[in-house]
């Protein structure tokens, strides 16, 4: 029983602004809404797998340890790597291909995944501010 997967890798890497990505991403989830992640002991067994941590792996390689994916917005603390379209208790007992497939899947900072489960854009780390000289301009 395969659903249909909207979002991809390939489409979000069309889109070059980390805002942007990040709109196409978000959820807008709820405290209290059951998800995936209700079912804890499924949840910490699909995520200390070792076929999800060399998958993990992989695609922090290949987003270059970067929020989203976008260059200049390195992750400095621990990261995650987000599945772009929400998993089930179903697609994690009928071992669906999505699941494990980098086509599904970036890396995202902590801020950045529950922004992405709550569709706030407030808890998104605020940009940096670019100085150029002769700026004397404080914050």
């Amino acid at each position: 029983m395969t659903t249909p997967r909207i979002k991809s890798y390939t489409d979000l890497i069309q889109i070059p602004e980390f805002q942007n990505r990040f709109r196409y991403l978000r959820l807008r989830s709820q405290v209290g809404v059951a998800n995936f992640g209700y079912d804890r002991w499924l949840n910490q067994a699909f995520y200390t797998s070792s076929e999800w941590r060399r998958i993990r792996n992989h695609v922090i390689a290949r987003d270059r340890g970067c929020d989203l994916g976008v260059e200049g917005h390195e992750i400095f603390s621990k990261g995650a790597v987000h599945h772009m379209n929400p998993m089930t208790v179903d697609d994690i007992a009928h071992g669906e291909e999505f699941i494990l497939d980098p086509e599904y899947l970036i890396t995202v900072s902590l801020r950045t995944h529950n922004a992405i489960h709550f569709g706030d854009e407030r808890l998104l780390t605020p940009a940096m501010v670019v100085r150029r000289p002769g700026d004397t301009k404080l914050w």
